[in-house]
């Protein structure tokens, strides 16, 4: 489906509703409150589709000062998050960029989302080990002020040890699943010889003891997976530091191709702005990625900027679409 109008219409508004409603939160803010229409107290969408010979309709209610109602085929669920189990929904648009320019923070996000989809026994494990890191960290605190002896450290030493082991594991096997999807996709788009390298050794009781002193100085726990980086690159060059916009747009871009491969059924996805800066023969590549490969909703300012007829052209004027 390609979606088309002037910028400012509401095209991302558009997807930004489709990946709420099928994940349960807003790829552009933490705020459920900036979902909701100025001057309204709630909102509602509802989306209906099929997965395979089934029809599915999801809707989602959101109100002021209260928790986010999503209902699957008329059962409510436990939480909107809860969604993410049972659909999948993958997301581009520009600010994505910053898998690959911004901070560590935000690629461990990221492989720890790809880790909860493609490994979904294992999608606890982040949570679990930050819960772990926050009570070791808060324990330390303690122990800082003179309110607690050291003792009372080693179960949170232990538990972060033993979790963060296990998180470090799952963060290497589900990069391993994912490195020969996103080389090969990278180098069909012409970013050729791009990798994935996450190198980071568990933080084991014995080194967490070693640094001990140190880490009650500080009251915070001084080494982890929640400190670690992933790099992107292509050949010797990291591309947070010496790759151009263009290339990083194609690395996250060849990401997400490599996600929806590992994924079934194959995902949504939702490309925002994705062919804006593709040079013609780079478009005409994508197209072809996609056609055949699930369903996907694009956005573009016109209808020629997708080199191939779309299924479904959809046309957003202000407040409405059709």
């Amino acid at each position: 489906m390609l979606v088309v109008g002037p910028n400012g219409v509401g095209k991302t508004n558009l997807l930004e509703s489709l990946h709420v409603a099928t994940q349960g939160f807003s790829p552009r803010t933490h705020h459920d409150t900036q979902l909701i229409r100025f001057g309204e107290s709630a909102g509602r969408i509802v989306t209906v589709g099929r997965r395979g010979a089934n029809a599915v309709e999801v809707s989602m209610t959101l109100r002021q000062g209260q928790a986010k109602e999503a209902r699957l085929n008329g059962a409510k669920l436990p939480s909107a998050e809860s969604l993410r189990r049972e659909l999948h929904t993958l997301v581009f648009t520009p600010d994505r960029l910053a898998i690959v320019k911004g901070g560590p923070a935000a690629r461990r996000a990221y492989v720890d989302r790809v880790l909860s989809r493609v490994l979904p026994a294992r999608a606890a494990t982040p949570q679990d080990y930050l819960a772990a890191l926050a009570q070791r960290n808060a324990a330390l605190r303690r122990v800082q002020l003179g309110l607690s002896a050291r003792d009372a450290l080693e179960p949170w030493t232990l538990q972060v040890a033993g979790l963060g082991a296990l998180l470090v594991a799952s963060r290497r096997e589900a990069i391993a699943l994912l490195q020969p999807g996103f080389a090969a996709q990278a180098d069909e788009l012409g970013l050729a010889d791009a990798r994935l390298e996450y190198d980071a050794e568990p933080p084991t009781a014995e080194l967490l003891a070693a640094r001990l002193d140190r880490d009650v100085d500080r009251g915070t726990t001084g080494i982890g997976p929640h400190l670690d980086d992933v790099l992107i690159a292509a050949g010797d060059r990291d591309l947070r530091h010496f790759g151009s916009q263009g290339e990083q747009r194609l690395a996250v871009l060849s990401l997400l191709l490599a996600e929806a491969e590992l994924l079934e059924p194959r995902p949504l996805l939702l490309l925002d702005d994705v062919l804006s800066e593709l040079d013609p023969r780079r478009r005409a590549l994508l197209a072809e990625r996609l056609v055949g490969s699930g369903q996907a909703v694009i956005t573009a300012t016109h209808a020629s900027a997708l080199p191939v007829d779309p299924a479904q052209i959809v046309e957003v004027t202000p407040g409405q679409a059709r």
